[in-house]
């Protein structure tokens, strides 16, 4: 098998081309950020994958037996004007080529950003989404061309995930862990008794790879089992790490209204779709893909965190030094309104 990687680059590509190298499989990875590992089976290409000479090139070269298109531009409370062209227009280049050379099997890395609202029960394959703000809104433009524009030619896997966690995941929890690390107490919002799913970057990784080589076609949520309060998995992590933090809540209206004003006034990473789902629940049913694709889960919240935070501690100073990484592999600067409350707690 010759498999190729969007996104090889970041956090999660990371993680996912040595599981498909693992197999014995050949790895092709495009990104627009140098690469930091190699690998004898491994080819990487530093590139955009809108610039259709160079996608075409990687198709070209020939025997690609199948796609996972994990590429995306993050906003994280900010308007990237690449956002919507790499994510969109992206996914069409690369879809175009794809079944231009005759290569069926492509597998989209697809988010929870699709919504940003409780639904009150586990969100399941058939939900008509209703994203808010532009990442979601992209996310799910490359869901509807992939259905429509390449339907016929490609068989298409999409793969729905909510937050994705390991050691050196980073981004928004980079805040979380330093306050942790201080010893700040750590903020939820409207009791912190919401039940917020992730998913182990691992067992994604296994998704792909099951979804690569199945017959089985669709859209396929991943997450979590048993998944606890927000709160609780917070005091996971401050319990293992002996930390003197506190686990306290503010007051939901109040709380919300604070998080608004401050991303307006650009204050603040934290965007439309981090305020309205703070204080909610979100769990994806992952029935289908455990029943088609013999998927499961193999950690907790808890211990997805806990391995990500003791990877934040144990190299920090390496990763305030970072420069020309993925939007996971850094830390994402709190801004003046959660720096005055961390000072504050």
């Amino acid at each position: 098998m010759k498999y190729l990687v969007t996104g090889g680059a970041g956090f999660f590509g990371g993680i996912l081309i040595p599981h498909l190298l693992a197999t014995g499989a050949r790895v092709v990875s495009i990104d627009r950020q140098p690469h930091w590992f190699e690998h004898p089976a491994l080819t990487t290409v530093q590139g955009d994958i809108r610039d259709s000479a160079t996608v075409e090139q990687i198709f070209a070269a020939g025997d690609i037996t199948g796609v996972v298109h994990a590429a995306a531009v993050l906003a994280h409370g900010k308007r990237d004007p690449d956002l919507w062209s790499s994510n969109v227009e992206g996914t069409r280049r690369v879809a175009a080529s794809a079944a231009a050379h005759g290569v069926r099997r492509f597998v989209f890395i697809s988010s929870n950003c699709l919504w940003a609202h409780n639904f009150g029960r586990p969100v399941s394959e058939l939900d008509e989404p209703s994203p808010i703000e532009l990442y979601g809104k992209s996310k799910h433009e490359g869901e509807k061309l992939l259905v429509q524009e390449f339907g016929s030619s490609l068989d298409v896997t999409m793969i729905r995930t909510p937050t994705i966690i390991d050691e050196g995941r980073l981004g928004l929890l980079a805040i979380l862990f330093d306050f942790i690390n201080d010893g700040n107490t750590v903020w939820t919002v409207g009791g912190g008794a919401n039940r917020y799913q992730f998913v182990y970057a691992q067992d994604l990784a296994e998704a792909c790879l099951l979804s690569l080589r199945s017959d089985s076609i669709g859209i396929f949520n991943v997450g979590s089992d048993d998944v606890p309060t927000l709160g609780d998995a917070y005091r996971y992590v401050i319990a293992a790490a002996g930390s003197r933090s506190k686990v306290k809540s503010l007051p939901k209206g109040p709380a919300i209204t604070m998080m608004k004003l401050a991303s307006a006034l650009k204050v603040s990473p934290l965007g439309p779709y981090h305020y309205r789902m703070i204080a909610e629940d979100f769990v994806f049913d992952t029935t289908k893909i455990k029943a088609e694709l013999s998927w499961k889960p193999s950690l907790t919240n808890g211990e997805m965190l806990w391995r990500a935070y003791m990877h934040y501690v144990s190299n920090l100073d390496e990763i305030r030094s970072r420069t020309d990484v993925s939007a996971h592999r850094q830390a994402t600067h709190m801004g003046p309104a959660i720096r005055l409350l961390k000072w504050l707690s």
